[in-house]
């Protein structure tokens, strides 16, 4: 059974449920079994040969919508122009101000996604014309800040008025994608679920680690940028699962920066596969992600556990 929303509309999607473009996790493979089980699967940001080998994947598996994310502060026109041309079914631009790229997305006739973390910032995305605003709450795995989900999304969906607005941060089963539903979003954008999936581009042994964790042993903080000198924008800090390395550093960022020996030490841990050093991105809904499972089902099952929950909420209410 399909949850129709404005957003399946747009689409043409059989439910409402985006995977998020994770760099470097979210490849054409996953982006093709979320696509064939009825979301939108979405091809994380990348550089261009990396972007023309997974979306190739994309295409090749698939013959229903996907998309692409890219990072606002990153690319450049080159990159936006490629990906234009390919025909994604959505283009989400996040983490930076959309304005540069916005026009050109919009002339090529395709759906701009444009991810927030501030109301503020989704009051932009609107001016410059977002088709739908994916509203994150800091509980999301991966870069962010700010708020909290519960609060912000309905912050946004109100201010959008009739702009489609996509839940994302915390999320990662039916039960949220119905909390996203009756918070007003016309559906949820999933990340760490599908990490623990064998199209995600990650390790067994960082998939055992999603597995084995709980919300408690992740954290926010800028250490693994700066540990390799990354150029992300200093607002937006990082949520990862803890590791030796994490523990021993958060807070001590501005050190960290200008201490070579420390990331030396990382890049050789990183490097023999360390789990004391290796890095990986996971957001507080990690609790609720106890198997493998592949994305096409999980699609199907979340999709199926949402309807469960506001079917159950109904008959609890005294609907017929």
């Amino acid at each position: 059974m399909g949850l129709h929303t404005t957003l399946t509309s747009l689409l043409g999607i059989d439910h409402p449920i985006v995977s998020a473009p994770m760099g470097g996790v979210a490849g054409g493979r996953l982006a093709a079994a979320v696509a064939n089980g009825g979301g939108l699967g979405m091809v994380g940001s990348g550089d261009l040969d990396w972007l023309r080998r997974e979306c190739a994947l994309a295409r090749a598996g698939t013959e229903k919508p996907w998309g692409v994310g890219l990072l606002a502060w990153a690319i450049d026109d080159d990159v936006l122009q490629w990906v234009i041309d390919q025909r994604p079914a959505a283009i989400m631009l996040s983490f930076g101000d959309p304005t540069p790229h916005a026009d050109a997305v919009r002339a090529a006739g395709i759906p701009l996604f444009v991810q927030v973390t501030t109301l503020p910032d989704a009051l932009h995305a609107l001016e410059v014309g977002a088709d739908v605003v994916v509203a994150q709450g800091a509980e999301a795995g991966g870069h962010g800040e700010g708020r909290a989900t519960l609060p912000f999304v309905p912050a946004v969906v109100d201010a959008a008025g009739t702009t489609p607005v996509v839940a994302a941060g915390g999320v990662a089963d039916g039960r949220g994608l119905a909390a996203a539903l009756m918070l007003g979003a016309a559906g949820a954008m999933i990340g760490t679920r599908f990490e623990a999936t064998p199209e995600a581009l990650l390790g067994d042994g960082e998939r055992t680690a999603i597995t084995g964790a709980s919300a408690a042993g992740t954290t926010r903080d800028r250490v693994l940028d700066i540990v390799v000198d990354s150029p992300w924008p200093h607002r937006f800090t990082a949520r990862t699962l803890r590791n030796r390395f994490t523990d021993a550093w958060h807070g001590h960022e501005d050190a960290l920066r200008f201490d070579s020996s420390a990331k030396a030490e990382y890049r050789d841990g990183v490097e023999r596969g360390d789990p004391d050093y290796l890095p990986v991105w996971a957001g507080e809904a990690v609790d609720l992600v106890t198997d493998v499972t592949g994305a096409t089902e999980l699609v199907g099952r979340i999709a199926g556990e949402a309807a469960h929950a506001m079917e159950t909420v109904h008959a609890n209410l005294g609907g017929s």
